[in-house]
């Protein structure tokens, strides 16, 4: 089990350009389950891909474990990588799409089979050993990319959004099934993805990405309860922060307020209250969100409520915060 460092590294693709990825230093600790996260552009996936060696930094260095692997090229660097597209050979079958890398690097049949049936084993695809790709499911098929990646062993396994392409109810069975594998591996991991939801719920420690710089390095938590700048707090957590501007609640700095740290009243004239109209009602069963303007102020404001509101559009109604839980940014 290995870490990987990256110290200072950079990607410019041309000279006058604004770098893809600036300065970007971390410490991935052996075993851990990293994700970097960030809208598209923002730079995780190249900076996967130069942690792969599909990509040369311009500047820095990128260690795995104590080797400096920098220039060396993917097949030296004991990496193995699942992409979006899942990359099957279409007349192989699963056991061969397994097997294929193993089979070029001459390894002996016994140690072979005694992998991929492993593998089968773990994600399982023991029924499906002898389809070939197109008689598979996109979920069935993004298994087989991750089982083509256990088989090698490596010290470091990277993901480059590998649920992009499957459905909402097979996005959230293949982050169960990578999660449990990582449980059972213990494997260093680097995941990629542009779904904050995934970063949440998948990763030990997330690595929040903008304009190829690191904006916030933090367990889920840490970054949802106190997120280092506004554009984290906006990043992170659906629905997002509240981002109140200086003069509601501080008279300097604005106020960051996540939805389910807001009440929806009835309007009583309190101190507390900000009166506003409720514009938009989102049913979503256990919870409901509240779109709500305040009154005076283009300002829209989110509220989480448990269970059905008894609110509907165009109520005047009143919202209470829990400023103990509020954050602040200048």
């Amino acid at each position: 089990m290995q870490g990987v460092s990256l110290r200072h590294v950079g990607k410019i693709y041309s000279k006058g350009e604004t770098p893809a990825v600036d300065d970007f230093t971390l410490e991935v600790k052996p075993g851990e389950f990293l994700v970097l996260v960030g809208p598209s552009g923002c730079g995780k996936s190249t900076t996967l891909r130069m942690v792969a060696g599909l990509e040369l930094p311009t500047s820095g260095q990128i260690l795995i474990g104590d080797r400096d692997v920098t220039n060396l090229p993917p097949k030296d660097r004991d990496i193995a990588m699942v992409f979006q597209n899942y990359a099957l050979y279409p007349h192989m079958t699963v056991r061969e799409n397994m097997s294929f890398a193993l089979k070029l690097r001459h390894f002996a049949k016994d140690e072979i089979q005694r992998r991929v049936d492993a593998a089968a084993k773990t994600l399982g695809l023991e029924p499906y050993l002898d389809r070939l790709p197109k008689a598979l499911s996109g979920g069935q098929r993004q298994r087989v990319a991750v089982g083509r990646a256990i088989v090698r062993e490596p010290a470091v396994f990277l993901f480059d959004e590998p649920l992009s392409n499957l459905d909402a109810k097979m996005r959230v069975e293949m982050r169960a099934e990578i999660v449990r594998l990582h449980h059972q591996l213990g494997a260093t991991m680097i995941y990629v993805t542009h779904d904050q939801i995934e970063a949440m719920t998948m990763g030990e420690r997330i690595v929040v990405m903008n304009g190829g710089k690191i904006q916030q390095a933090a367990p889920p938590m840490e970054i949802y309860d106190r997120p280092a700048n506004p554009f984290v707090a906006s990043f992170i957590g659906t629905p997002p922060m509240n981002l109140l501007p200086p003069g509601i609640y501080d008279l300097a700095r604005t106020t960051g307020l996540r939805p389910e740290h807001i009440r929806v009243v009835p309007r009583t004239g309190a101190a507390n209250e900000l009166n506003a109209t409720v514009d938009i009602v989102e049913t979503l069963g256990a919870e409901t969100i509240v779109h709500a303007v305040l009154d005076g102020r283009p300002i829209v404001v989110l509220a989480r409520m448990p269970g059905a509101s008894p609110y509907g559009h165009g109520d005047k109604i009143a919202l209470v915060a829990d400023l103990n839980r509020a954050v602040y940014f200048k």
